[in-house]
Parts: structure tokens; C-alpha cells; sequence
């Protein structure tokens, strides 16, 4: 199984307005899609967890995928 990085776009219960991506990162077998689907039990694991915020969405990628772009892109514009 890979590492798999799901980011929960969460808001806080008293200011909606208040927001922050969470990163749980764990091994799963399927392709982001299908952590996607099979998401929801973590994330009322996580919410159950922390009563103060509720998930509004959520999405699935391969741990550091934007880092590497990111290196990229700064030695290009050095």
C-alpha cells in the first residue's frame, strides 16, 4: 500500500467563515478517486474528534505532489 495524503477542507461550527486545510496522510491501496469515495469514515472519525469543526470537502493526493512542483518551478525562475 502507498501513503496517501487526504486534505479536508474544514470549517469552524461558530464562524463558517473560518476555514483550514487538515492533511491525514495513510497507506491505502486504491487510486485518489477511491480514497475520495471511501473517505468519509475517517473524516467523521477526525470531525468526532474535533466537535469544534465540520468538513465542507475533501480530496485525494499522492503525499508531496505539489512540492515537487513547486522545486521545479523556483529553479526555472533562479
Amino acid at each position: 500500500m502507498n501513503p496517501i495524503d487526504l486534505i479536508v477542507t474544514v470549517c469552524a461550527v461558530l464562524s463558517p467563515t473560518t476555514c483550514e486545510e487538515q492533511h491525514l496522510v495513510f497507506a491505502y491501496g486504491g487510486s485518489p478517486a477511491q480514497c475520495a469515495m471511501a473517505a468519509p469514515p475517517y473524516i467523521a472519525q477526525w470531525v468526532g474528534e474535533h466537535p469544534k469543526w465540520q468538513a465542507v470537502r475533501w480530496r485525494c493526493e499522492y503525499p508531496h505532489r505539489n512540492d515537487r512542483a513547486d522545486a521545479g518551478g523556483a529553479k526555472s525562475a533562479a
